[in-house]
């Protein structure tokens, strides 16, 4: 059952928006059909479902993201070979999907002693606001967040902070032939630059990480050959440290420039600590699935769940296992897949 709901999701273009929101119509048909309680939403034009159910005091939430990155054709045409299933999505994350659904409608009939609560969006691909983050601020935050990203089934309950931060440098533009008499804009860049690998919080580290990434994504200056450039743009993408702020980054950033900084998109790290109740409760399921210790560790980039951890709610990227994800050869371990489904169960029915 859940292998051919996967490859129905897998068959939907969802890369775009209308793509999106005909996957997420697709899976709250599928829900309906089962006798599972539904509840659609939409903002700023993206489709999300909740669906709720059992009772008690503590809502356990399983979130999952049905957008994808776009891709060829043939990749919306799964393909079942050696064990894997590959496809746009198969691993990033409509397999994490497709089990936790599978998960709701098995667990619909147990005696359950917690809330459970399954969130479908749309918009993770692209930043999350307009779904997670929107169902966060509305109140739908639970006690523990599970984020179905592909972690091999294991805990990624750490994870970076976010920040663009753009660096508007100004110099004096003079004619190439004779430099001096201006202020190279870029060469001014360029020490900008050395000077921010230098500062102090480029070279923390914590638990789980060694260092902090610093991206210098763009740089935008000059406009002639024979012409001092006036002006040059440093874009950056920083991912910060569970243990670093934004506040402080930025304060460093401004005592190596005298260019203007600006900081853009931003999300706040994930926090989630080794020795919080919900992990300790989720490491034996693991491990008596799989036979194996389980593994815990911090991811580098950033996923919906830094939108619960903003309000202190313990949140981790935990899914099936796979490779290759935004690449053409993206697939899913099939074995893998039951074997998450098995463990949301039991972790369900634990409490």
């Amino acid at each position: 059952m859940m292998i051919e709901l996967l490859k129905s999701l897998l068959s939907i273009d969802s890369s775009t928006k209308e793509g999106a929101n005909r996957a997420v119509d697709f899976c709250e048909k599928w829900l309906l059909e089962r006798n599972l309680p539904v509840k659609k939403l939409t903002n700023n034009g993206y489709n999300m479902l909740v669906c709720e159910i059992g009772s008690g005091e503590r809502t356990i939430i399983f979130n999952g993201h049905v957008d994808v990155v776009s891709g060829k054709a043939e990749l919306f045409r799964p393909k079942e070979k050696d064990g894997r299933l590959y496809g746009r999505g198969a691993a990033d994350m409509k397999a994490g999907v497709a089990a936790m659904m599978a998960a709701m409608a098995e667990l619909k009939n147990r005696d359950l002693k917690t809330k459970v609560q399954l969130q479908i969006v749309s918009d993770e691909e692209i930043g999350g606001f307009n779904c997670a983050g929107y169902l966060a601020e509305q109140g739908y935050l639970g006690d523990f967040v599970i984020c179905a990203e592909p972690t091999q089934l294991g805990i990624g309950l750490q994870a970076k902070g976010i920040m663009h931060v753009d660096i508007e440098i100004q110099g004096k533009s003079a004619h190439g032939s004779r430099p001096w008499e201006g202020v190279n804009a870029i060469e001014k860049a360029y020490q900008t630059h050395e000077n921010i690998l230098k500062l102090p919080f480029v070279g923390e580290s914590s638990e789980f990480y060694s260092s902090p990434s610093i991206n210098l994504a763009m740089i935008q200056g000059g406009d002639a050959y024979n012409k001092v450039p006036e002006k040059c743009i440093l874009a950056y993408d920083i991912r910060y440290l569970p243990t670093q702020t934004k506040e402080e980054i930025r304060k460093q950033i401004e005592k190596a420039t005298d260019g203007k900084v600006t900081v853009g998109m931003s999300g706040e790290p994930v926090r989630t600590e080794p020795d919080d109740s919900y992990i300790t409760a989720l490491i034996p399921v693991i491990e008596k699935i799989t036979n194996k210790e389980a593994a815990i560790f911090g991811q580098h980039g950033s996923a919906d769940t830094r939108f619960f951890s903003a309000y202190g709610i313990p949140a981790i990227e935990f899914g099936p296992s796979g490779a290759n994800w935004h690449g053409d050869e993206e697939y899913v371990v099939i074995e893998s897949i039951d074997q998450y489904q098995q463990m949301l169960v039991a972790y369900a029915l634990g409490f």
